[in-house]
């Protein structure tokens, strides 16, 4: 669970960050709030544990689920879930045990996640099958048509998620190589050093390891997925979705 520096500066999410008044995303992205996405990090198990930490990465590792504002700050974190446990589960689970803490959207807003979560009331995801991140067209077409257009949109403000664990992996490397403590240890580890990176931000100190991280890294092709039973709360956020992506072409 976050720390109590680890958490929304504007609880009630009133303001609408800068980020989202620029051209290419004003007004279609107004109502979204942050980004939510889970990150492996080695973890240190017993023997008899390791099977169930082993994830797709093939190291045994700790799936962390975090929130982050388009400022780079965590604003909320889970942590210890084995490595093999998938981020849909983590998010699930985490509305249900942490239902009193989480930053829950309020109505009409909502969080930017990738293709392995739901696309459902509070949570943006981007079409499957489809380019994704920016440097998918980077030095060769650019996005063509509404579905195009949206995933570029989204992956160029998601992407703050990946930039902030990128930043937090980069600045310290204890996570890369966590000491044989306790998994309850580790994870206060993990934690302490997101309080320190939230600390560098809320301080407006100059960093280069922020600074080097810019806006348009990382690239993935989403996976076409498969298809499921829809909840009404999908089909209203995929029309919602849809709505925003004709309104991005028009």
């Amino acid at each position: 669970m976050s720390s109590d520096t680890i958490k929304p500066k504007d609880p009630n999410f009133v303001e609408i960050h800068q980020r989202l008044r620029e051209a290419r995303f004003w007004p279609h992205f107004k109502d979204c709030i942050g980004a939510i996405d889970g990150s492996h990090f080695p973890a240190a198990v017993p023997a008899s544990e390791q099977a169930k930490y082993i994830g797709r990465h093939g190291y045994t590792s700790q799936n962390v689920m975090a929130v982050c504002d388009f400022d780079m700050r965590f604003t909320f974190v889970v942590t210890g879930w084995p490595g093999s446990v998938h981020d849909t589960r983590v998010l699930h689970d985490t509305l249900i045990t942490y239902a009193d803490r989480f930053p829950h959207p309020p109505e009409g807003k909502y969080y930017l996640v990738d293709s392995g979560y739901p696309n459902r009331k509070g949570y943006l995801a981007p079409y499957k099958g489809q380019k994704y991140h920016v440097t998918e067209w980077q030095n060769a077409r650019q996005p063509i048509g509404s579905k195009e257009v949206f995933n570029y949109a989204h992956s160029s403000l998601r992407n703050v998620i990946e930039r902030s664990f990128g930043v937090l992996k980069m600045k310290w490397r204890i996570l890369l190589s966590l000491p044989s403590f306790s998994l309850e240890k580790q994870s206060k580890i993990i934690i302490a050093c997101m309080t320190l990176h939230n600390f560098i931000r809320d301080s407006a100190l100059h960093d280069r390891d922020f600074d080097d991280v810019g806006p348009n890294s990382l690239s993935h092709v989403l996976p076409a997925g498969e298809s499921s039973t829809s909840t009404s709360d999908e089909l209203d956020m995929s029309d919602f979705r849809d709505a925003i992506a004709n309104a991005l072409v028009s």
